[in-house]
């Protein structure tokens, strides 16, 4: 029993799961009320984000470097912030056609079957993050991001620690001001939403903030690498109809070329939408188009101006 009495003591310090006594009777309000007080509450969101914006600029930059030299970007967390983190690492192929489970990387603690079910004792284990990541192979040129909405779950700081020990740059998501995990990295940033409309129930306000914070650490970093040319997808995987049917529109967007002029271009390229663009807009080949992308790390801006546009 001692230790759940440390624990509820710890409990009790955190923003994230402070009680409200101006909700001790939200049941019994009206449904619509109820949407409306969760929807006011949502709107504090962004600001809270927005007040963490140079500590998510810095570390963007830092994983953009890392990256850009052949690291990783791994998150972990457990629960709804492993959960978050699994989805923003799968989101990243398709969008920017970096390889699956390769280049940005997910990590729940309990595994993949902790995705859809509880696995009991596995966020307490700063052991298994370790494990985890051991079994990536981790090395110094990977960035690990610990995501955690209390800023205190073992699994999260406990991939920090190590990450960090093994030379690799780390990241420390939290909900809660003066976070274990935040001490923990090189980068903390800690969006402090306030407590939930539901106590400790952190997949509301919380798991929002961390979304909009992942959002921005896997997309801005593609930017930063040239993964966008301006705000188009140009490195999207066209794997089904949707995204092919994307992948023409970017190349038109891009190019103003017709119809005929980008079908040549997807075909001459293997559907590729980047290098696509790039013999359009500078009217060279395919395989100098290529060549031209290589040159510049896969920048289409910067190949533009090699081929003098």
């Amino acid at each position: 029993m001692p230790q759940y009495t440390e624990l509820r003591r710890e409990l009790d310090t955190l923003t994230t799961e402070a009680f409200r006594p101006e909700l001790a009777e939200i049941d019994r309000l009206p449904t619509l009320e109820i949407a409306r007080t969760m929807n006011g509450e949502d709107t504090t969101v962004p600001a809270a984000v927005a007040a963490q914006l140079p500590s998510i600029a810095a570390a963007i930059d830092g994983i953009a470097d890392r990256m850009a030299r052949g690291g990783r970007l791994v998150y972990a967390g457990a629960g709804t912030a492993g959960r978050l983190g699994v989805l923003d690492a799968s989101e990243c192929p398709p969008t920017f056609n970096t390889t699956p489970g390769q280049e940005v990387v997910g990590l729940i603690a309990g595994g993949p079957a902790a995705m859809v079910t509880s696995i009991e004792g596995a966020e307490d284990s700063r052991e298994l993050a370790a494990e985890d990541l051991d079994a990536l192979g981790l090395t110094a040129a990977d960035t690990v991001v610990g995501i955690s909405a209390s800023g205190r779950t073992p699994y999260a700081v406990g991939a920090v620690e190590h990450a960090r020990a093994l030379g690799a740059l780390t990241v420390g998501l939290s909900c809660n001001a003066d976070s274990p995990l935040a001490a923990a990295a090189d980068h903390g940033i800690e969006v402090v939403v306030g407590p939930e409309i539901v106590v400790g129930s952190t997949r509301l306000k919380a798991g929002t903030a961390q979304k909009l914070v992942l959002n921005m650490l896997s997309t801005i970093t593609m930017i930063r690498l040239g993964k966008t040319y301006g705000s188009l997808m140009v490195d999207v995987r066209a794997s089904n109809e949707k995204l092919r049917a994307r992948s023409r529109r970017i190349v038109s967007l891009a190019t103003g070329a017709d119809d005929t002029a980008i079908e040549q271009a997807l075909t001459a390229t293997g559907g590729e939408v980047k290098p696509a663009i790039l013999t359009l807009l500078a009217r060279v080949d395919a395989p100098t188009a290529a060549r031209l992308l290589s040159e510049s790390g896969g920048h289409l801006r910067k190949a533009l101006e090699s081929a003098g546009r």
